[in-house]
């Protein structure tokens, strides 16, 4: 597999971070045909984009047929371990869909946005601020509904607003927010929004048991349920 080409982005501070594009595999290169969307994944507040977890999902889903674009938020890329306040996330956020639109052709036929925990969180902040047309939809990986042990302090006031598809992948076992405190939000929200539980699955989808062929088919169904969604959706666009 080819490695993913890199994409500077600009923000209007002048700083700039990195995104990396992982190409759809062409028939010739596999037996699946290109999807014709783009997916956008941002990285969790504790890794940045080349971290194991996100390199192999965008390598796995670029196999299946999504152009997938990943990113790091500047504080990761100035190589900083706190991650900016929530309006700077979003801006870089927001700075990365341009550039993606701008250079990914996919992108302007159907852009699926989202990420990795604290990533998909600022993509739901992004899209819930932002009514105009351009994201199709939203990917949250692993959603951070509340801190660990915290459940009072909720962080969904928002996404009421975003009113795009959305699918939500959640660990049974995620201490950020299990399946059971999604479904009553999701049942609220417009379009309905799909939830997909991995079973016996933690905040990033490992399994309770080490078990390496059973965490590869995890991850592995993980990945197809996503490519399946986008399908659907871009029928749809």
């Amino acid at each position: 597999m080819k490695s993913p080409s890199e994409l500077t982005v600009r923000l209007e501070t002048g700083a700039a971070t990195t995104a990396l594009v992982y190409a759809a595999a062409g028939a010739a290169e596999t037996d699946v045909a290109p999807v014709g969307a783009a997916l956008i994944l941002a990285h969790g507040a504790g890794a940045g984009q080349r971290s194991m977890f996100m390199v192999d999902f965008s390598r796995a889903l670029s196999a299946l047929g999504v152009d997938v674009i990943t990113f790091n938020f500047l504080y990761t890329e100035q190589r900083r371990r706190i991650p900016d306040r929530a309006p700077a996330l979003e801006v870089c956020y927001r700075a990365v869909i341009d550039a993606v639109c701008a250079e990914v052709e996919s992108a302007r036929r159907c852009l699926v946005i989202g990420g990795k925990s604290m990533g998909g969180r600022i993509a739901t902040q992004v899209a819930a601020a932002d009514r105009q047309p351009g994201v199709a939809g939203l990917v949250l990986l692993g959603y951070p509904l509340h801190p660990p042990g915290k459940p009072a302090e909720r962080r969904d006031k928002h996404l009421p607003a975003v009113m795009r598809p959305m699918l939500f992948v959640q660990g049974s076992r995620d201490a950020f927010g299990t399946p059971e405190e999604l479904a009553p939000l999701v049942t609220t929200l417009q379009p309905t929004p799909a939830l997909h539980v991995v079973a016996a699955g933690d905040h990033s989808f490992k399994l309770s048991r080490k078990d390496p062929a059973a965490q590869a088919a995890a991850y592995a169904n993980v990945q197809s349920v996503i490519v399946s969604w986008i399908q659907s959706l871009n029928a749809e666009v």
